[in-house]
C-alpha cells in the first residue's frame, strides 16, 4: 500500500451490502418463479415468455399430507375458457362464448384446485355444517339466518336458509346452506358464501345482489353433503363473482 494510503471500511461495507442486495433480489426473483411460469404471450406468434432470471431448478418440498409437490412443475392450473379476444391487439378483453356463470371467465375465474377439503390443525376438515362443528354455536345476539328465505337481485325467492356452514380454524361462517327448487321440480342444497349475502333479521330475509333468485337452482354442487373440496369452493365462489358482471344483460353495459 503506498504511503498515505488508507483503507474507508464504510465505503467498502456500502458496496458490499450493495453486492449482497443484488444478489439477493436475484435469488428472491428466481424463487417465486416456482409457480405461475412460464407467461403464455398474447403478441404475435404466442409462444411462452420466461423473462429474466430464468426459472429456477424443481425442488422437492414435502407437504403435510405426506405427498411431495415438486416445483416448477410447468403445469398450467387453468383450462381451456369458452371465451374469445373481442380484438386481434395483445391484451386484448375476452368476450365470453358458453355460459359465463359456469365458465369461469372474467370476475367468475376459478383454478383447478386441490379436489379435497381444506384441513386444520387437527387434520380434519376446517369447512363443515353446523350441525357437525361440535362446540361451536352462533351467537345468540347476531340474527340466525336458518329458516329465511333467499332472495335474489330481482326480488325473487332462490331458497331457503337451511344450515349454515362454519369454518372451525377461523371461528366465523363460511357458506349458508340453501335448499333450492330447481324448474324440474328437483330439490337440492347449494352454498351460498357469506360475504354475498346480506342477512336482513328485522324482514327475516337473506338478500344476494350478485345472481337472480332463479340462477340459484344452477349453483355448483358439493359432491358430499358435510364438506366441501377447495375445487368446489373456487367454482362455487367464481359462480356468484360471475354473477356480479353477468348475472344480466345490463351488467355488462355501460353505466351511461
Amino acid at each position: 500500500m503506498q504511503e498515505g494510503a488508507y483503507l474507508d471500511v464504510a465505503q467498502v461495507t456500502l458496496y458490499v451490502f450493495w453486492i449482497f442486495f443484488a444478489c439477493l433480489i436475484f435469488y428472491l426473483r428466481r424463487e417465486d418463479k416456482r409457480e405461475g411460469y412460464p407467461l403464455d404471450s398474447t403478441a404475435s406468434g404466442g409462444g411462452v415468455v420466461h423473462g429474466f432470471p430464468m426459472a429456477p431448478d424443481p425442488k422437492e418440498y414435502l407437504l403435510r399430507s405426506g405427498h411431495v409437490a415438486t416445483l416448477p412443475n410447468h403445469k398450467n392450473d387453468r383450462r381451456e375458457v369458452a371465451a374469445a379476444p373481442i380484438a386481434k391487439w395483445p391484451g386484448a378483453p375476452l368476450e365470453p362464448t358458453g355460459n359465463p356463470m359456469l365458465d369461469g371467465v372474467g370476475p367468475g375465474a376459478w383454478a383447478d384446485r386441490e379436489d379435497a377439503p381444506e384441513l386444520n390443525i387437527d387434520n380434519i376438515p376446517c369447512i363443515v355444517p353446523l350441525r357437525l362443528a361440535e362446540g361451536t354455536y352462533l351467537e345468540p345476539r347476531d340474527p340466525d339466518p336458518r329458516g329465511m328465505r333467499v332472495i335474489g337481485a330481482d326480488n325473487e325467492i332462490g331458497g331457503v336458509a337451511t344450515e349454515v356452514w362454519v369454518d372451525r380454524a377461523e371461528g366465523l361462517i363460511r357458506y349458508i346452506e340453501v335448499e333450492v327448487t330447481t324448474s324440474d321440480a328437483v330439490t337440492k342444497r347449494v352454498l351460498l358464501p357469506m360475504p354475498f349475502a346480506l342477512v336482513n333479521h328485522k324482514r327475516g330475509r337473506v338478500t344476494v345482489d350478485a345472481i337472480l333468485g332463479s340462477q340459484f337452482a344452477d349453483v355448483p354442487v358439493t359432491k358430499s353433503l358435510d364438506q366441501v373440496t377447495k375445487l368446489e369452493e373456487d367454482r362455487i365462489c367464481g359462480y356468484f363473482g360471475a354473477g356480479t358482471l353477468y348475472a344480466t344483460p345490463s351488467r355488462q353495459e355501460p353505466m351511461i
